[in-house]
């Protein structure tokens, strides 16, 4: 785990590039607080200069970067770990080493095989390499999108970096200008509390796509993004028995776990009440009896999964009696770390997740360096409420009127979603959440909005095959998985300088996952979600009965008991919901705050409520901390 940085630049000399590095690399050393290194690569016209902060995590003495390659010259910086590199070390044994980790594996693959070497690497990973044969600079992100990497191209100088902040440092430095706000994407924004796609809110720096790479041409600063991986779910294997689907996920997902806990360090597990970190937890300790576990709990009882996980680790005692559980409560205090948040989210997420994550981050960094997660099981196993009901509809008007009757019970908003759903997968799929409909987003932002459309770039190859709860699946794991779940993740741990690991994202279980037939992962007849999980888990002991079939619970806060007091808030929270903050920006309507904050109540609103005026009030309030974080020292 690390930060990396580059910058390509015909004018910029050797020492400013090493320079603007350096500082770079100091803006994101939380992702690297370990170790640095600046490396410039003089070009036939130009330099191109690689930095790098490095976690130390695997190789701990040789496996420092930017790794050059002594035959030709090429290198590589790269975030993340690449799982399988044992496995792939021996097709290129003959090389020369410089290093015993997974990083310089990769560049040798690349050497050998071109850009089909990504298709070779399982893994979370966002990086560089430098050939100079082809004077070619190549940009590359994981299949899922578990790194960041982002990129912009200004005064013909073209940067990229782990994190956004960095480049904005680069481009006020190299220009004199400070970076701008997109305001194009406001609307998308406002609608869906997180901005999805390649572009982000700041103008020209721009996301490297999921399962992407970019191409830049040394010689003319020319460059192309291509995607070399796509989620795939037009193809279903009906034949499949449920037995062998479950001994198929068992296989797969305990040898995702496996590879995961390869490391030179300590490896810890997040623990929440639901059956994914319970499962990753549980198949951990078949390697590390000792483990560490990590768990938030809430005052309030809605909200709170302590009990259940205590009962978990007590009905699986076995199992855990050498592991160590560790817990912390996240309360209304919570609030006052917001604006750091923030500021390490770099990008406006108004989901109160933010939070317990951030909260549960602080808690295992203290403790050690490396956590598995149960991240990424509710998006390719259809693991949220939304995938039954979508699955209800689908199937809605082959139902007796008896079913039909059943079903309208166990699902009370399956009515209204049936009359406004959508023959369009893309307009399906955000139809329920809503933040703002266009009526309100012009009041808020002081123009005429229309139909806000969904960014192409953040949009799914659909064949049109594909069944309408796969295509839903296919839409959450382009869009809401990267965009907003992974990127919080990250952030948010490599904020207290940890590094998480998704076994779930597992590029071969989630393949396995895309073959499944509906029923498998949404199952209307027993009312479960993630049905081949819960089955699985509990049939080859990994979780006890009572756990396997827990419902899934969302891990966020009581927003709306938070914000219904108003005057317990922090004082910089209330300055934006009673100062002149809102107006100072002049981007927002302070009418509309004030006019949702009357609207809050508590009543009927639970973990599984997904909108209500307590969440608007807050992307107001995330959007106003976000600006006043990054632009208000350039407001006149």
């Amino acid at each position: 785990m690390c930060g990396i940085c580059g910058i390509v630049s015909k004018s910029l000399s050797k020492e400013k590039i090493t320079s603007l590095l350096s500082k770079m690399g100091r803006v994101q050393r939380h992702r690297g607080p370990d170790d640095k290194k600046e490396i410039v690569f003089p070009l036939s016209d130009g330099n191109l200069g690689f930095g790098f902060v490095r976690l130390s995590i695997l190789d701990l003495d040789t496996g420092m970067q930017p790794i050059v390659c002594p035959e030709d010259g090429s290198a590589i910086i790269c975030n993340g770990q690449i799982y399988n590199y044992p496995e792939l070390k021996p097709e290129v044994v003959e090389e020369t080493f410089t290093s015993k980790g997974d990083i310089e594996v990769a560049l040798h693959l690349f050497r050998r095989k071109g850009l089909d070497f990504l298709q070779h690497l399982n893994g979370m990973y966002a990086g560089a390499i430098y050939s100079p044969k082809d004077e070619r600079l190549i940009l590359f992100r994981d299949r899922f999108g578990i790194k960041p990497l982002y990129y912009t191209q200004v005064a013909e100088t073209f940067l990229f970096a782990s994190e956004i902040k960095p480049l904005l440092f680069a481009i006020e430095a190299i220009t004199g200008v400070p970076a701008e706000l997109n305001t194009d994407g406001l609307e998308t924004y406002f609608t869906y509390r997180y901005l999805p796609g390649e572009k982000t809110l700041f103008k020209g720096i721009y996301r490297l796509a999921p399962g992407s790479f970019l191409e830049y041409n040394l010689s003319d600063g020319r460059y192309s993004v291509s995607r070399y991986w796509q989620y795939r779910l037009d193809t279903v294997n009906y034949d499949l028995s449920i037995d062998d689907a479950a001994e198929q996920y068992i296989d797969l997902l305990s040898d995702a776990v496996r590879i995961r806990l390869r490391a030179d360090v300590e490896v810890g597990a997040l623990l929440s009440g639901g059956i994914d970190s319970s499962a990753v937890a549980s198949m951990a300790t078949e390697y590390h009896p000792d483990i560490k576990l990590f768990t938030i709990s809430f005052k309030e009882k809605k909200y709170n999964e302590l009990p259940q996980v205590k009962e978990f680790l007590k009905a699986n005692s076995g199992r855990f009696r050498s592991a160590e559980h560790y817990t912390r409560l996240c309360s209304r205090e919570t609030l006052d770390s917001l604006p750091e948040i923030i500021r390490s989210l770099e990008e406006p997420i108004s989901l109160g997740t933010i939070l317990p994550t951030d909260q549960i981050c602080k808690m295992a960094g203290e403790h050690l360096k490396v956590v598995l997660t149960g991240e990424g099981a509710d998006e390719i196993f259809a693991g949220y409420r939304k995938f039954l009901v979508e699955s209800a509809a689908s199937q809605y008007h082959n139902f007796s009127p008896l079913q039909q009757k059943k079903l309208a019970i166990e699902y009370p908003e399956l009515g209204q979603y049936l009359y406004v759903r959508h023959n369009d997968p893309v307009k399906r799929y955000i139809q329920s959440e809503l933040l703002f409909n266009p009526d309100e987003l012009s009041a808020l932002l002081g123009k005429d909005i229309g139909e806000v459309i969904f960014p192409e770039d953040a949009r799914p190859l659909f064949s049109g095959g594909e069944h309408p709860l796969n295509a839903a699946i296919a839409m959450e794991s382009r869009a809401r998985l990267p965009d907003y779940v992974i990127l919080r993740l990250d952030k948010l741990s490599m904020r207290h300088s940890l590094e998480t690991r998704t076994p779930f994202l597992d590029f071969r279980l989630a393949e396995f996952a895309a073959t499944l037939p509906p029923n498998f992962k949404s199952n209307l007849e027993h009312g479960k979600e993630k049905y081949i999980c819960s089955l699985a888990l509990n049939q080859y002991g990994i979780l006890d009965a009572a756990t396997s079939v827990r419902k899934k619970q969302p891990f966020t806060i009581p927003l709306a008991e938070w914000l219904s007091e108003p005057d317990q808030l922090p004082e910089f929270l209330q300055e934006i919901l009673f100062g002149d903050i809102i107006k100072r920006h002049g981007i927002l309507n302070p009418l509309m705050i004030k006019q949702d904050l009357k609207s809050i109540s508590t009543a009927g609103i639970g973990p599984n409520t997904l909108v209500s005026a307590a969440d608007r009030v807050f992307s107001i309030i995330i959007f106003s901390l976000w600006y006043e974080e990054f632009f208000a020292t350039s407001i006149a």
